[in-house]
C-alpha cells in the first residue's frame, strides 16, 4: 500500500516542497530510504521506531521503502521523520486517516517518546506550500507562531507524534492557529530600546548618524576608548525609516533559515542589528557550510552590521565582504548547487585612532611608537575604506556635557527627517528599480544627480588639493553632500552642504597619520 504526503528543503531564503512516499510490500523485511538523503535523514529510521511503539503505535512488519522525490536532489536534516511517521502508519494498513495527506506539508523532529522538536525555516516553507495552494501545514508547537504569519494556510501545531495522528484520523480537533500580521507588525514597529535622547553631547556624531541613515550610507567612527562609539552606534536602527511589511518578511525569512527565531516571535518588525565579534571567520560573516546557511551580513539585511575595532578583524574576513557591499547579495557555490542570500545593509564600523588608542586626544598623549599610528590604519584596505562613505572623528564627552539636565532629541524626532529625506530619494529614484537611495547611485548617475555649481567645483577642488583627499572622495563627497541637501528640503547642493560633507573624510587625508 502506497501513501504519500508532502514535506519541504529549504535552499537559500525560499523553499521547494518534497513529495514523502512510503510503501510497503509483502514478500520482505527490512526498512530502507532512497531519493539522496543525508546521514541524519537516515538515521530518522531509529527515531521514527522508537517514537511509534513509545506511543503505542502498531508497525508493519513487511519491507518499506521510504522514497524523497524529487530523488536528485540531496535531502538534509531531521524535519522529515513527522512525514514519515505518519506515511508509514497508514500505508501499513495500521490506520486510517479522516484528512487527505496530499493536502498537508507535514515537518518535525521526533524525539524518542513522541515528542516534537522545532525545526528551521519555517517561514519560507509556510510561503512555498500556500503558492502550491495545500490546505494546511502541520508543524511543532513552537514554530507555529512563525508560520500563521502566512494567510490562507491552516498552521495546525501539534507537541506531539500522537497529536498529529489524532488530528489526521479525527479523533482530535485542532484548531488553525490564526495571527494578525499586519496589527503585530504596526503595534511593534516603532518600539526601540535604545534612544538617542540617553545620549549626553556628541552633537556633531549625532548629525553625521542622521547623514548615514537618511541616505544609506556606510559610515566609520574613530575615536579613543570611552568616546561613546558604540553607544552611538546602537540607537542608529532607531532612526532609521521603518520596515515595510513586504522587509519585515524578507528579513523574517532569512533569520528563520539560521533558526535565530524563538517561539514567541512570529514577524520581525525592527531593523536589525548585528554586532559580530572581531574573532569571527569568514564563513560565519558572509555565510556557508557544506549546506549554505546565512551569515551575518545576511542577518544583518534591511538593518545594520556592526564591526567594532575593526583593524583587529583578520584582513580576510574584512576583504570579504567588498563585494557583497557593491551588489548587496552574496552567492555561496557548491558542487552541487549555488544559494543566493540578500546581504543590503549598512555597514557601521568602529576603530580606535591607534593601538593605544590616545592618538589625538585632547588630553592624554600616544604611547604608540614612530609609523604605528599609519601601520595600524593599514590593516584597513583601500578598497574597503572606499565603500566608506563617512569617517567621523569621535571626542570624549566633557564634564559639563555629561551632567547638563537639558532635553535632548528623540530618535523618533531625528527619524521624522530621515524619512522625509528617503520619500525624496524614493521619488528621484522611481524609475530605478535597484536603487533606493544615494548611497546606492553608480559612478555614472552621480554625475547627473549631483550635479555643483561653479563656486562648489573650485571649493571641492581646493578642498581635495589642500587636505590631499584622495581622487576615490570625490564620488563620496558628492553622495554625502546629496543627502545633506535632501535633509534640508532643497534641489540643489549648496556650497555649505559641500563644505558639511568635505569634513566626513577624515581618512581621505594623507597627513591625517602624522
Amino acid at each position: 500500500m502506497l501513501s504519500t504526503t508532502f514535506g519541504a528543503a529549504v535552499y537559500g531564503v525560499s523553499a521547494a516542497l518534497i513529495t514523502v512516499e512510503v510503501s510497503v510490500l509483502k514478500g520482505g523485511f527490512g526498512v530502507s530510504v532512497v531519493g539522496l538523503p543525508d546521514n541524519a535523514v537516515r538515521e530518522s529510521l531509529q527515531r521514527i521506531d522508537a517514537s511509534l511503539k513509545n506511543g503505542g503505535f502498531e508497525l508493519s512488519r513487511y519491507k518499506t521503502i521510504i522514497n524523497l522525490a524529487p530523488a536528485d536532489i540531496r535531502k538534509e536534516g531531521s524535519a522529515y521523520d513527522l512525514p514519515i511517521a505518519v506515511c508509514m502508519l497508514t500505508s501499513g494498513g495500521k490506520l486510517e486517516y479522516e484528512k487527505d495527506l496530499k493536502e498537508y506539508v507535514i515537518l518535525g523532529e521526533l524525539s524518542l517518546d513522541g515528542k516534537l522538536r522545532p525545526i528551521k525555516g519555517v517561514l519560507p516553507i509556510a510561503i512555498e506550500a500556500r503558492a502550491n495552494k495545500l490546505k494546511g501545514f502541520i508543524l511543532p508547537k513552537e514554530n507555529a507562531l512563525e508560520a500563521s504569519i502566512v494567510n490562507n494556510l491552516d498552521v495546525i501545531p501539534v507537541e506531539t507524534l500522537q497529536d498529529a495522528v489524532g488530528f489526521l484520523t479525527g479523533e482530535l480537533d485542532i484548531k488553525p492557529l490564526i495571527t494578525d500580521t499586519r496589527d503585530i507588525f504596526y503595534h511593534t514597529i516603532n518600539e526601540y530600546e535604545a534612544d538617542f535622547s540617553h545620549v549626553q553631547g556628541q552633537e556633531n556624531i549625532k548629525r553625521a548618524l542622521e547623514i548615514a541613515a537618511a541616505g544609506g550610507h556606510n559610515a566609520i567612527m574613530i575615536g579613543p576608548p570611552g568616546a561613546g562609539k558604540t553607544m552611538l552606534a546602537k540607537r542608529l536602527p532607531s532612526i532609521l525609516p521603518p520596515l515595510t511589511l513586504m522587509e519585515a518578511l524578507e528579513t523574517t525569512k532569512i533569520h528563520s533559515v539560521a533558526g535565530k527565531l524563538d517561539s514567541s516571535s512570529s514577524l520581525i518588525s525592527r531593523r536589525p542589528f548585528r554586532n559580530p565579534h572581531h574573532t569571527i571567520s569568514d564563513a560565519a560573516l558572509v555565510g556557508g557550510g557544506s549546506f549554505p546557511q546565512p551569515g551575518e551580513i545576511s542577518l544583518a539585511h534591511n538593518g545594520v552590521l556592526f564591526l567594532d575595532e575593526l583593524p583587529e578583524f583578520k584582513r580576510t574576513v574584512l576583504e570579504v565582504m567588498r563585494q557583497p557591499l557593491e551588489e548587496r547579495k552574496v552567492v555561496i557555490s557548491r558542487t552541487r548547487l549555488a544559494v543566493e542570500f540578500p546581504s543590503s545593509f549598512m555597514l557601521i564600523a568602529s576603530m580606535n585612532p591607534c593601538p593605544c588608542g590616545y592618538y589625538n586626544h585632547p588630553e592624554k598623549d600616544c604611547t604608540c611608537p614612530p609609523g604605528a599610528v599609519e601601520k595600524y590604519l593599514n590593516k584597513i584596505s583601500g578598497p574597503l575604506l572606499d565603500r566608506i562613505d563617512l569617517h567621523v572623528e569621535v571626542t570624549p564627552v566633557s564634564f559639563d556635557e555629561i551632567s547638563s539636565t537639558r532635553k535632548n532629541e528623540t530618535s523618533s524626532q531625528i527619524r521624522e527627517r530621515v524619512v522625509k529625506a528617503r520619500e525624496i530619494q524614493i521619488e528621484r529614484f522611481k524609475s530605478f528599480e535597484e536603487i533606493h537611495s544615494n548611497a546606492m547611485m553608480p559612478a555614472e548617475m552621480v554625475k547627473k544627480i549631483c550635479e555643483i555649481g561653479d563656486p562648489g567645483k573650485a571649493l571641492l577642488k581646493k578642498a581635495m588639493e589642500r587636505l590631499g583627499l584622495s581622487a576615490r572622495a570625490y564620488d563620496r563627497i558628492l553622495k554625502v553632500s546629496r543627502t545633506i541637501a535632501d535633509l534640508a528640503g532643497t534641489e540643489e547642493i549648496r556650497i555649505e552642504h559641500l563644505a558639511e560633507a568635505i569634513q566626513y573624510r577624515s581618512l581621505d587625508r594623507e597627513n591625517w597619520a602624522g
